[in-house]
């Protein structure tokens, strides 16, 4: 079989270690998330490891067959060089290779946006716990939002761990990386979106009261910070969720996903109302 890069040799010889960091590309590991990244056809895939052939697990049987199909190479390695390529992840035995994530840019965006009238723009505004991103990168998936709006400084972008966090779903959803979120908020809103932030404060509406129907963006911030001061002052409106135990807060992926699915519902109420 043809290889696809210089250092492919090594691979095979089971030493991808002394592969550099800058030249090895990114490695997704884990079943569900690599199944993802070559189901979704949107990064180039380089060499994968899986498990000895044998009694495939319907999952790894479906990875193999597609990574034949492509003309992937792949090869079976010792368990520890495995740790050291996903450096500790929880791999399952299987890792892949690849470029980097494709992230849109935001005149895709707002194309997006501009074209359906009930569209839902979520902004993680400076979370960086990979765990979060990625739980919120699902959460969005399964909701239908149209695009996840990031900033480039002080927060996670789409790394293997939020893939990993995010059982794939990184793969099937429109990210664009920005400069400046405030203005980014800005464009949405020119768009035709009403932007909710969540926060807590006197101006918070609890967040099942705030209309959520048509074009919306979601605004959710850091584990600690919260909002920023600027993030929170471009919010058309703040919203807050009912905190009833001794415990001050949610984390940002549970509170994201509860509020995501409250547009969800309005949005499909509506729907019913109109058929």
């Amino acid at each position: 079989m043809k290889t696809r890069n210089k250092h492919y040799k090594d691979f095979q010889a089971g030493a991808p270690r002394s592969i550099p960091l800058a030249e090895r590309g990114e490695w997704i590991y884990g079943r569900r998330p690599v199944l993802e990244v070559v189901k979704a056809e949107r990064r180039h895939l380089y060499e994968a490891v899986l498990p000895a052939e044998g009694r495939d697990a319907p999952d790894v049987a479906e990875i193999r067959g597609i990574l034949l199909t492509r003309g992937v190479p792949f090869k079976t390695v010792e368990r520890d060089v495995l740790d050291t390529l996903c450096e500790g992840g929880n791999h399952q035995g299987v890792a892949l290779r690849t470029g980097g994530f494709p992230y849109s840019d935001m005149t895709v965006v707002l194309s997006i946006v501009k074209e359906d009238p009930n569209a839902i723009v979520l902004f993680l505004d400076h979370i960086e716990d990979p765990q979060n991103v990625g739980s919120m990168l699902r959460t969005a998936e399964a909701a239908g939002v149209c695009a996840v709006i990031l900033p480039e400084d002080r927060a996670s972008g789409v790394t293997p761990g939020v893939v990993r966090a995010s059982a794939g779903a990184s793969e099937h959803i429109c990210v664009a990386k920005v400069v400046n979120l405030v203005r980014a908020m800005k464009e949405i809103q020119e768009a035709g979106a009403w932007l909710t932030g969540l926060d807590f404060g006197d101006d918070a509406k609890p967040y099942n009261h705030v209309d959520f129907t048509g074009r919306v963006g979601l605004v959710v911030g850091s584990e600690g910070a919260g909002l920023s001061r600027l993030v929170r002052e471009s919010c058309d409106f703040i919203a807050c969720l009912p905190m009833r135990g001794k415990i001050a807060s949610l984390n940002a992926g549970v509170a994201g996903g509860i509020a995501l699915y409250e547009i969800v519902r309005q949005q499909q109420t509506k729907k019913g109302r109109k058929e």
